[in-house]
């Protein structure tokens, strides 16, 4: 394709350890900018969203603002991110996304605006440094997804798990446990101990290492989705819910207990 006013900076090129479903379910997915690419990106505001890609206004670190628009040509296949205002208006990345059996490539091209010749090394530098940390980033993502998607959902019931001694237990908060074929983490919630789910239901975001915020909530480090540990209810509005957390019970001996959600109190 003829760019006249363009200049080509970089090509960069990665093999993803998932399949290619994985790649463009990544693509489309605007939502995840400002939380699992913090370091890069502030918010966002999408603007229109379908089969054709999206448009968003995205915040950067420092204040400024782009406005973005992803097009995606799936015969080809491959997509475009043009920015239509801000800091590098006029720029198009376009990338092609290869099936490589249960493996994918990208391959990427840096198209900008005005570059001379003897700046377009270190800025094609630059473009390719940061895209390197992007697609680390989504690599992990779509990683963990493709993971927690093979195990399926968590059994409707299962034996009740000793934990062991309460002081002992209390010691080790916040704890993550197998349990009915899922983890759990246990953590102390206004005195009481609460187990939750650790993958977020709306696209299986790990939830284990979230910070509890001092309201009993937690928020998924990938689409910034909210949970209410002690209901499991969603805490933004957005109408999702955690997966039914077994319940934790201390015994008369002082021994803890995981025990499904129904099961009668011993």
């Amino acid at each position: 394709m003829t760019r006249p006013a363009l200049a080509r900076v970089a090509l960069y090129r990665r093999r993803l350890p998932v399949p290619v479903e994985r790649v463009w379910e990544n693509v489309r997915d605007w939502e995840h900018l400002p939380w699992l690419h913090r370091a890069s990106f502030a918010w966002v505001a999408c603007e229109g969203a379908g089969a054709w890609g999206w448009r968003a206004r995205i915040g950067l670190p420092g204040g400024s603002a782009i406005r973005l628009e992803l097009a995606i040509e799936p015969d080809a296949p491959r997509y475009v991110a043009r920015t239509l205002e801000g800091p590098g208006s006029g720029s198009e990345i376009w990338t092609r996304v290869a099936e490589r059996g249960e493996h994918s490539e990208v391959e990427v091209e840096f198209w900008l605006p005005g570059v001379a010749a003897a700046q377009a090394d270190a800025i094609g530098a630059s473009y390719t440094q940061l895209y390197t940390r992007l697609w680390d980033e989504d690599e992990s993502m779509m990683l963990r997804r493709a993971r927690e998607l093979a195990r399926g959902q968590p059994a409707a019931r299962a034996a009740p798990r000793a934990l062991g001694p309460l002081a002992a237990l209390r010691e080790a908060l916040p704890l993550c446990v197998g349990w009915a074929g899922a983890t759990w983490r246990i953590v102390a919630l206004r005195g009481a101990l609460v187990a939750h789910a650790t993958r977020c239901p709306h696209r299986l975001g790990p939830l284990e290492h979230a910070p509890v915020d001092a309201d009993g909530c937690v928020t998924c480090p990938w689409h910034g989705w909210r949970f209410d540990l002690a209901t499991g209810a969603s805490a933004d509005g957005r109408g999702a819910r955690l997966a039914t957390a077994p319940r934790v019970e201390v015994d008369a001996g002082g021994q803890v207990w995981l025990r499904p959600a129904d099961a009668a109190r011993g």
